[in-house]
């Protein structure tokens, strides 16, 4: 085997192989190709920027699965997977933005060779890694086989956390909380957005004196006042407002795992209207961590959670979370489990969330947030220590 070190034993990644396998032979299928990088690292261990160019692994009943991909990224997957180098197959260069060939056509190929011609095949369809280019050379390639779709296939069997991932998620809580005290330290009127958002960049790479920081898979969300009404914006260089708030949505991140964590802040006099809100999102917060249990459902939670807000005349139609861990841009979720009204996901100890019970009025909007995961004993272990409340400076 080589001499790789990887961020999980050996024996971890074969339980997870195992657990994909009894997926697919219970659907019916003899491979399924995964390019959603989250899952392919996963799977193999596999890490780099690559997944801007067509790249996956193949995963069959009765061989380590193959990382498929770049040529100049074969090496990174030689440092990278545990597999040895009879299962990294790479394609030629004069397939990255070619008008001539498609590097799924070689895919094709590939699978043709290795006895899958008339294969039934699982590929993810409704992923942002998986192009309908992508999908037509296939299908062209391989036109005795059966291509269905298999998306979240593999993200289903990443919904309870091993012990090792939950470590490295308690880590990446501490980064996140540190994120934001800085945040907390040194946000004011006058100070730019860009200048406090290098030094939240500068806190989540440094991470702590035990163990680093990595890159998240969104970038720092914090729009101020009339902007906080929007859930998505990012920031721009001007400064920090007097009488206005702002939302900061960010995630600490440590070996690819995430734990996202919301606070606002409010500089100046908070409105009535506001401090109400925070009044009933924080008992909302309440009521769903306490009925984030084993047995119980992911819809039980987003009840709980609307029936407080319902209470102050809030009505919030969102999901209200969603499963968090091991992620890649351009979403730190894991697309399986929405926490919201209708879903009667059964929930399981080492399931982790985000519960993002986020309020975007028409001119304002409040975040306040937690991470955590749900426990054996009873209540759910929250990820992080920051007092929920609107923070007024």
């Amino acid at each position: 085997m080589p001499d790789v070190e990887l961020n999980f034993s050996r024996e971890e990644y074969a339980t997870r192989l195992t657990k994909v396998r009894q997926s697919m032979e219970n659907h019916g299928l003899d491979v399924v190709v995964t390019t959603d990088p989250s899952n392919m690292s996963w799977l193999t261990g596999y890490d780099g920027w690559s997944f801007y160019t067509p790249q996956a692994v193949i995963v069959t009943l009765d061989d380590d699965p193959i990382w498929w991909g770049r040529g100049m990224d074969a090496k990174g997957a030689l440092r990278t997977v545990y597999m040895d180098e009879r299962h990294i197959v790479a394609y030629s260069d004069d397939h990255v933005m070619s008008t001539e060939r498609h590097a799924f056509q070689h895919l094709a190929a590939l699978l043709v060779a290795s006895r899958f011609s008339q294969a039934t095949i699982g590929v993810e369809l409704d992923n942002y890694y998986y192009s309908a280019a992508s999908h037509g050379h296939l299908l062209a390639g391989l036109p005795e086989a059966t291509v269905v779709d298999a998306t979240a296939l593999i993200n289903w069997q990443r919904a309870v956390k091993s012990a090792q991932e939950l470590i490295y998620m308690r880590r990446a809580a501490t980064i996140v909380e540190n994120m934001h005290n800085r945040i907390l330290e040194l946000v004011e009127p006058g100070l730019r957005k860009n200048d406090l958002v290098a030094e939240v960049y500068h806190t989540a790479i440094s991470g702590t004196d035990e163990f680093g920081g990595d890159y998240p898979a969104m970038v720092p969300l914090m729009p101020t006042g009339a902007d906080a009404s929007a859930a998505h914006l990012t920031w721009n260089d001007k400064p920090f407002e007097n009488e206005a708030g702002t939302f900061f949505e960010l995630a600490g991140c440590h070996r690819r795992y995430h734990v996202p964590l919301c606070r606002s802040v409010y500089l100046g006099t908070p409105p009535q209207k506001m401090v109400e809100a925070e009044k009933a999102l924080v008992s909302g917060l309440e009521a769903g961590l306490a009925v984030a249990l084993p047995g119980n459902r992911a819809c039980d939670i987003a009840n709980a959670l609307h029936d407080e807000l319902a209470k102050a005349g809030i009505e919030r139609d969102a999901r209200c979370g969603y499963p968090i861990g091991l992620s890649y841009p351009p979403d730190w979720g894991e697309r399986t489990i929405s926490l919201r009204g209708t879903d009667e996901s059964i929930l399981k100890p080492g399931m982790t969330f985000h519960f993002m019970p986020g309020i975007w009025m028409d001119d304002w909007g409040l975040e306040i947030t937690e991470s955590f995961a749900i426990s054996a004993e009873g209540a759910p272990e929250v990820f992080t220590n920051l007092e929920r409340k609107l923070f007024v400076k």
